[in-house]
């Protein structure tokens, strides 16, 4: 291995950073340290949870917190300061002026930062503004610069102007290297935009799994898990009617709800239309340790997600995954690339979306038979260990910055 590759520095530019519900991003943060790799956080805004993963204690990396607000008479002072840092930015003026003021602020301070650091290349995470402030710093330098794209990133130009998807193709056109984290991601990424979207690769999110040890669920009681956000996409709704048809034939079943969220209250108010206050626990938000001594606990994790309204849905929740590794059988719905893990009557269960009956059926076996739920857990598991090891996939990511002209060529990692 080449002394090099332990003088490298990367920088990881997030929109918002921690996230309770981003736990991908630290998984790929503690992974790439314990790989070696050397790494500075940006954030463009302040946390806004008021509960963080125990994993946050274990990043090493410093975390700067770029400006969230800067006025225009701000972005001038900014300005000033740069052109006496940075000799690129009265050449590459253009670069900043196209960007709102408190992006611009944000790409100069972080090329200022690029600067003192002695970062070599830049990694952001979601195709939005993350990306197009580390895109900006990066020129301001002369470094290379990527970027993660995930299933709302691809979508929301779609849903917006025709100016939205002028930009991410500028995005995908100058990086270094695209990642999505599933091969319907990059489906869509390369019919939307064709060649410039050519180099983009697979790279799926990955868990640590000493975290997440595998045990057996032939012994669970009658409880399904449900974790997220509370939102529509998750598709909690039609899960709670779903249980409340189980009860009604007599089932003594129980739902706990990890998270919490916009449709809490509207969820909370369903549950007690239908009688199922007995039945039905809100959790709220959790830590990671909890989470998974809830779903370990569970005969089944329920993930019913559909696309919303407006077009946004789920890539591949990390929580399936996570159930996966731990022994909990899990049924879903093919949206997004969630059937890539959830793969019918192999390693999970999956229902169409919005059909609480269909639904209601699905579960009724994984609560009852004891040797499916084992067969599709162990199928699971070994998926997990194939395919969704944070290691080996980000060891993948690592020579990506090790080496980004490599991703000039299309290719599937």
């Amino acid at each position: 291995m080449s002394p090099d590759r332990f003088r490298r520095r990367t920088g990881y530019v997030l929109n918002m950073y921690p996230r309770l519900s981003e736990t991908f991003v630290v998984n790929e943060i503690l992974a790439l340290e314990t790989a070696g790799e050397e790494l500075d956080i940006f954030s463009l805004n302040l946390p806004v949870d008021g509960r963080f993963h125990e994993s946050l204690a274990d990043v090493r990396a410093l975390v700067t917190y770029l400006p969230s607000h800067v006025s225009s008479t701000g972005l001038w002072d900014v300005l000033r300061h740069g052109l006496d840092t940075l000799p690129r930015l009265s050449v590459d003026l253009s670069e900043i002026v196209r960007l709102p003021v408190t992006e611009a602020a944000c790409a100069i301070q972080l090329a200022v930062a690029v600067r003192d650091l002695g970062i070599s290349h830049l990694h952001a995470h979601f195709a939005s503004s993350a990306a197009d402030v580390a895109r900006a710093a990066a020129h301001l330098n002369g470094i290379t610069y990527s970027f993660t794209a995930h299933a709302e990133d691809i979508d929301r130009p779609f849903a917006g102007h025709s100016a939205d998807r002028v930009e991410f193709r500028r995005r995908l056109a100058d990086a270094s290297a695209v990642v999505t984290v599933s091969d319907y991601n990059l489906s869509r990424l390369r019919g939307m935009y064709d060649a410039a979207a050519a180099r983009a690769i697979r790279i799926y999110n990955g868990l640590d799994l000493d975290r997440y040890p595998f045990t057996s669920p032939r012994e669970r009681p009658p409880t399904v898990a449900a974790v997220g956000p509370l939102e529509e996409t998750k598709g909690f709704t039609y899960l709670v009617d779903a249980i409340s048809l189980l009860v009604r034939q007599g089932r003594d079943v129980r739902l706990d709800v990890v998270g919490d969220g916009g449709q809490e209250q509207d969820l909370r108010a369903q549950v007690t239309a239908l009688g199922l206050d007995d039945h039905v626990r809100f959790l709220g938000a959790q830590p990671q340790r909890r989470v998974r001594e809830t779903v370990r606990g569970a005969a089944a994790l329920a993930a019913p997600c559909v696309v919303g309204v407006d077009g946004n849905r789920d890539g591949m929740p990390t929580v399936l995954l996570e159930a996966m590794a731990l022994g909990t059988p899990c049924v879903s719905t093919p949206v997004g690339g969630i059937q890539e893990a959830v793969r019918h009557r192999e390693t999970g269960l999956l229902v169409p979306e919005a059909d609480p009956l269909v639904l209601a059926a699905a579960l009724v076996p994984l609560l009852d038979d004891a040797d499916l739920r084992c067969r599709l857990a162990a199928n699971a598991r070994d998926l997990v260990e194939r395919e969704f090891d944070v290691r080996r996939n980000t060891e993948r990511l690592r020579g990506l910055f090790a080496h980004p002209a490599a991703s000039r060529e299309p290719a599937v990692v």
